[in-house]
């Protein structure tokens, strides 16, 4: 699975900027690198993690490319345990294309998306669930969601996986003492044991899978469409959780004609909001079609965020979007407070029923957006997230896996308080280590590695 070859990519986004930095990894990769390096010292010849001003040539002309700086890292203390050479060129399509093109010459190939990151999972500096939360740390999208990434790369999630799996492989060892040795009848005594282990080894996957919910939460975001009828205020409500005029304002029913989206960091919570097209039927052709992706919108939602004109009385529309509240997660938003009031909570209530949220704004004087984003908060956490150094389990697959070995477990606690053959129970026990160790990367097939490694950027 482990390639050897010498790989180099560019590390840092394609575009104009200050600097960019070509990162070379494998056992030549000190030796490629002074091939077009031109320094006051060969590469080879000075220690480790020391940095070293020259400029990258051509090595068949000669030509001056670059003048830059290069940190030379030697295994085994570096991210990916081997030999690691990082060019610090001038920011800019050019420059960057030009050093890359001449490293390649000398003898480095191009790095596959997230090869740097899956050579340290193979060479045993972290593993598997530490590496993905690379990704995720790239992709946070607030300040909570970053720490919890930190956190996963640090091995939070390891350290609680792996007694747990140790705790398996004792039962397992016992089961096996059982079998090969039954005239010691040991066998009551291996249920009681699996029974105790195995009740205790269950409560610990339900509290992870627990925090599961507001773990995807902080990782992929919560899906939130703002519905309503034309002119009631959503993308004001927009422009005020995203704070700048992202969408356009007029007083003229049917101005936002498509969805627009936005990220918004809510209390730690990331929301991914769509801005829709007001609800209504139209003749208007362009109109028609944002209203029909309005409604694709919705489908999708986990949020939906239903504002009503509190200075109107409710039509048949807004009764067909309050109703949906009472299946779906919903808070309902009665907008232009500011205006004489022509709609009472009882006549919302009655169709949302007396648990969906009900809060009340004044977009144009900037009034209740704390209350929204304490509901919302609420809504998902219970008001409040737990503390930082906890451990939530935000990945889909982890989730999948620690499903799949509750599942496991639950059919080995079964069969041993039956006291079905104590083989049976072993097969279950053994089936659950192994989801555990899918986790972290133990036992986890290596068509399943390139596909999660796949998924990262090059130079990652």
């Amino acid at each position: 699975m482990l390639d050897t070859d010498t790989i180099a990519a560019v590390a840092t986004p394609m575009g104009e900027g200050g600097i960019a930095i070509i990162r070379v990894s494998g056992a030549e990769a000190i030796a490629v690198v002074d091939c077009v390096f031109r320094g006051k010292q060969r590469l080879s010849t000075v220690d480790s993690h020391t940095i070293h001003y020259g400029h990258i040539c051509a090595t068949e002309s000669g030509e001056t490319l670059d003048e830059v700086m290069v940190t030379v890292m030697k295994s085994p203390k570096t991210f990916t345990r081997e030999d690691v050479v990082e060019i610090n060129c001038h920011g800019g399509v050019i420059p960057v294309k030009r050093v890359l093109e001449e490293v390649l010459r000398a003898g480095a190939r191009l790095a596959e998306p997230g090869e740097f990151t899956k050579r340290a999972f193979l060479n045993g500096r972290i593993d598997l669930s530490q590496a993905e939360a690379v990704i995720d740390l790239i992709r946070a999208k607030t300040d909570r969601a970053a720490k919890q990434a930190v956190g996963q790369m640090e091995g939070k999630l390891s350290r609680m996986v792996q007694p747990l799996r140790q705790r398996i492989l004792e039962l397992l060892a016992a089961i096996e003492v059982n079998i090969d040795y039954p005239e010691y009848d040991a066998e009551q005594v291996t249920f009681e044991l699996v029974l105790t282990a195995g009740e205790e080894i269950q409560a610990h996957i339900g509290r992870l899978l627990r925090t599961a919910e507001q773990g995807k939460i902080l990782r992929e975001g919560i899906q939130t469409a703002i519905i309503g009828r034309p002119n009631v205020g959503k993308s004001s409500l927009l422009n005020a959780l995203v704070q700048e005029n992202r969408a356009i304002v007029t007083d003229i029913p049917g101005t936002t004609r498509d969805v627009i989206e936005e990220y918004v960091n809510v209390r730690g919570v990331p929301l991914h909001l769509v801005d829709t097209a007001g609800i209504r039927k139209t003749e208007d052709v362009v109109e028609r079609i944002g209203v029909e992706r309005s409604e694709r919108a919705l489908e999708v939602a986990d949020l939906l965020l239903v504002v009503v004109d509190s200075s109107a009385p409710l039509n048949a529309e807004d009764e067909r979007l309050l109703t949906l509240t009472r299946e779906r997660k919903g808070i309902v938003i009665a907008n232009k407070m500011d205006l004489p009031q022509a709609l009472s909570d009882a006549d919302i209530k009655q169709y949302t029923g007396e648990t969906t949220p009900l809060v009340h704004l004044s977009l144009r004087r900037e009034e209740g957006i704390e209350e929204l984003e304490k509901a919302v908060a609420a809504l998902f956490f219970g008001g409040e997230l737990a503390a930082d150094d906890a451990v939530y389990v935000s990945n889909v697959r982890h989730i999948h896996l620690l499903e799949q070995a509750l599942d496991s477990l639950q059919e080995a606690l079964a069969a041993a308080g039956q006291e079905m053959p104590i083989d049976m129970v072993q097969i279950d026990l053994r089936r659950t280590w192994e989801l555990l160790g899918e986790i972290i990367g133990d036992t986890v097939a290596e068509d399943l590695v390139d596909q999660l490694f796949s998924q990262f950027c090059l130079g990652k």
